[in-house]
């Protein structure tokens, strides 16, 4: 994001809060609490800042953008109350049942034995949800009975793996076919779509293993057709929007929405309320129109000003992670071979780094993001993998798939 608002003919300076080493090669950084709105409001006061777009969950879910308003500052993201169809699932499951929009049949729970009860009468596989956020890993996909019952011990029980953001668990059916991520650019009433894509959530290649904050990612997906995308807008997308409006929290920001591709067509997974990590690493680059342009007319209630981008071209980014992730990881590692990687034409995103002593170290779960750029989706996961081979670091580890859905669907359809 910060990539791509710094290319904005409109972007005479760029801040960063927090920022990573990536972003401060872009514009300065300064140490912030997003999980405190007055803190950010306050920053963007002192700095003069005339727009501020915000990035990740936890500020919006917060009430950012509410404290922004408050103060008659110019923003683009959701309101608190629109951003809970990230912040609670139990909220936004609910929401999809008013307004008819097609999802997992579900049960909520708050106590940990209706909820053992409630799965004694349904069968694996089945979905266990912290309803809170959870960092992209509180969705558990349950293979068996046990594991079912094991994932509400982590919630519900005295573990409370998840906090506070597991207090309450959504129980949802398991539903077959592949998933897509859509990505719409809303001012309340309008919207405008960005690429889909098509995320790799497990750690391991062929969808194995924990589910992690996301491992790869590309853009766009072939399995959202002309046919696909038409259903998706008139059965999920407009009704979304519309019944956002009507319940009085009109939706102004990202709306991502997590796509189940199902023998009965589009369902909803889950909504996000941001650009979703990986995914946008691919949609960005893919998209060939000034974004801070789209953001602020978005604000303003003006998206229909922007015109739609036909994606020519196509894009994967393949995630380096630290050893261990998605559980207990080590971090210090040092990172050599970036500048290789973008000789190879890659463009290489931080993600969890740092810079001790003018060495870079790894210093988080997920640590890089290698992106490749072509004019099909192989040339662009060839980029990435080629700039992927010249990057070392100890226990560096990632996945040798991802976009293999995206070659076989095409090879299928062609």
């Amino acid at each position: 994001m910060a990539l791509s608002i710094r290319k904005s003919k409109l972007c005479t300076e760029l801040l960063c809060a927090p920022g990573n080493l990536g972003m401060a090669t872009l514009g300065q950084c300064f140490p912030v609490d997003v999980a405190n709105p007055k803190e950010i409001a306050a920053l963007a006061k002192s700095e003069n800042v005339d727009f501020t777009v915000i990035g990740p969950e936890i500020p919006l879910v917060a009430g950012v953008v509410d404290e922004f308003h408050k103060q008659g500052m110019k923003i683009f993201g959701p309101t608190a109350a629109a951003a809970q169809l990230e912040g609670s699932k139990a909220f936004s499951k609910k929401f999809m049942k008013r307004h008819d929009i097609p999802t997992a049949d579900y049960e909520t729970f708050t106590d940990l034995q209706k909820a053992k009860d409630y799965l004694e009468n349904h069968s694996a596989p089945i979905v266990v949800k912290a309803s809170g956020l959870a960092a992209g890993k509180g969705a558990v996909v349950c293979q068996t009975k046990k594991e079912a019952l094991n994932a509400l011990e982590d919630m519900l029980g005295e573990k409370a793996v998840f906090g506070k953001a597991g207090k309450t668990v959504v129980i949802e059916e398991f539903m077959e076919g592949e998933e897509a991520s859509i990505f719409a650019v809303c001012d309340g009433k309008s919207y405008l779509l960005l690429a889909s894509a098509q995320d790799h959530k497990r750690i391991f290649d062929k969808d194995k293993g924990p589910n992690t904050g996301g491992m790869g990612a590309y853009a766009p997906a072939p399995l959202v057709n002309d046919k696909m995308m038409d259903r998706i807008k008139k059965e999920i997308l407009e009704p979304t929007l519309q019944g956002m409006a009507d319940e009085g929290n009109p939706y102004i920001g990202v709306l991502f929405i997590g796509i189940m591709a199902t023998k009965d067509g589009p369902k909803v997974v889950e909504y996000n309320c941001r650009l979703g990590d990986p995914e946008t690493q691919a949609v960005l680059a893919v998209y060939g129109g000034d974004l801070l342009d789209l953001f602020y007319k978005a604000a303003a209630g003006k998206v229909k000003e922007i015109a739609k981008i036909n994606h020519q071209s196509h894009a994967a980014v393949v995630v380096m992670a630290s050893e261990g992730y998605p559980g207990e990881y080590k971090t210090g590692a040092p990172i050599s071979g970036i500048r290789e990687a973008e000789e190879c034409g890659a463009q290489v995103l931080h993600a969890g780094t740092k810079m001790q002593n003018g060495e870079l170290l790894s210093a988080g779960g997920r640590v890089l993001g290698v992106v490749g750029k072509g004019d099909n989706l192989k040339t662009a996961i060839d980029i990435a993998y080629a700039g992927v081979k010249k990057i070392k670091f100890a226990g560096a580890q990632f996945r040798t798939d991802i976009g293999k859905k995206g070659l076989d669907f095409l090879s299928t359809h062609a």
